[in-house]
């Protein structure tokens, strides 16, 4: 991979400055620095597993949980070459829900592939639903978006948003990565891989991981460009050089209490702790830095307390370490969980029941995971 900006399956890849509140403020420099209190106690129980290579979670207005699993090492098809190998099609991508204390997938032959070289999977990288069936979901793609091409038909679906229907059939909303490689607007090597995503009132918002963008999509489908997000320097030492600049590789993006979209980094190479930050994003003007000091965020979510919970995916240059769950609430940042393993997805129900999809590596081996803080 071009391990500066590709944000991929292997990865094996804020402290406020006023109290979670209906109007939170941007965060002095003071309020990035990575402070956390002492752990607090929570209680876990798996209630998805068998998963293959989980990430995003959304509830739907039922009450279901739904998780993106981005499918299998299996190959069912051709093989597109890009700067780290070889994406071959899997087609093994599918939705999985639990209703009611049932874990059934719902949905399976989403676009998918298995790159053997690295080796990781990319494919279905979250979900958000659209009243009762209809499901957006992301679809990476973790190349250079002209090599899909190498694909033919199947090619279909990969650096996109797509549409599923109740009943199963999928189609394309909008191709993200045909808009980085004909602009790539915040430069460097092409490379696309569509993330995070935000659901809401006919428009939905994503990130684009690879290419370091946040885009808003119409009720109409048109794509506008919201964010850039720009590479930042890694300071002299052990790994500079000969890594100089690392990326910011954007991954979820949210709504906050005052109306904002927050979004999360997880930071390219050498993936330092502490180099990731959440950005406060509003239109017309430059991603502001709102809390910092976190180590490769995949996710974050508001509570219906107000408070900002954060999913580290590791704790350790290179993905090494566990990952985290962390609570900032009243200036305080609280570790709730300092022992999960390469998370990816964050759900948060109304009576505060937090889920998060895990162990996203391992194909047949997902999980996810009820936490009471």
């Amino acid at each position: 991979m071009h391990t500066s900006k590709v944000f991929v399956v292997a990865m094996a890849t804020a402290l406020f400055a006023a109290a979670c509140s209906d109007a939170p403020t941007a965060a002095s420099s003071d309020a990035l620095r990575p402070t956390f209190d002492v752990s607090a106690a929570a209680t876990t129980q798996v209630v998805m597993s068998n998963l293959n290579s989980p990430r995003g979670l959304a509830l739907g207005p039922d009450g279901a949980l739904y998780v993106v699993e981005t499918g299998t090492s299996a190959i069912h098809g051709p093989c597109a070459t890009i700067a780290r190998g070889q994406n071959c099609y899997s087609g093994t991508g599918s939705i999985s829900r639990l209703w009611k204390g049932v874990q059934e997938r719902v949905v399976t032959g989403l676009p998918s592939v298995f790159n053997p070289a690295v080796p990781d999977i990319s494919g279905p990288q979250h979900v958000a639903l659209n009243g009762n069936g209809n499901m957006y979901v992301t679809i990476g793609w973790g190349g250079a978006p002209a090599a899909r091409s190498q694909l033919g038909s199947l090619a279909e679906g990969f650096g996109s948003l797509i549409l599923v229907k109740p009943n199963g059939p999928w189609k394309t909303v909008v191709d993200i990565s045909a808009y980085e490689g004909a602009n790539n607007p915040a430069g460097g090597p092409l490379d696309s891989n569509p993330y995070g995503l935000l659901a809401e009132g006919g428009r939905q918002f994503v990130t684009d991981a690879g290419g370091n963008t946040l885009f808003e999509i119409s009720p109409s489908g048109d794509l506008s460009l919201l964010a850039t997000f720009a590479r930042v320097a890694v300071p002299p030492g052990p790994f500079n050089p000969p890594f100089a600049l690392s990326d910011a590789v954007p991954t979820e993006v949210r709504r906050g209490p005052d109306g904002a979209l927050y979004v999360s980094t997880l930071t390219g190479v050498p993936f330092l702790p502490g180099a990731a930050t959440i950005f406060r994003v509003t239109p017309g003007q430059p991603p502001q830095a709102y809390a910092g000091g976190f180590t490769q965020v995949t996710a974050l979510e508001w509570g219906p307390d107000g408070s900002l919970y954060v999913l580290q995916y590791a704790s350790a240059p290179f993905f090494g370490g566990p990952g985290a769950l962390i609570r900032v609430k009243d200036n305080v940042r609280t570790t709730i969980i300092a022992t999960l393993a390469n998370p990816t997805g964050l759900a948060i129900a109304r009576d505060g029941a937090i889920y998060v999809a895990q162990k996203h590596t391992v194909p047949g081996g997902g999980e996810v995971l009820r936490i009471i803080p």
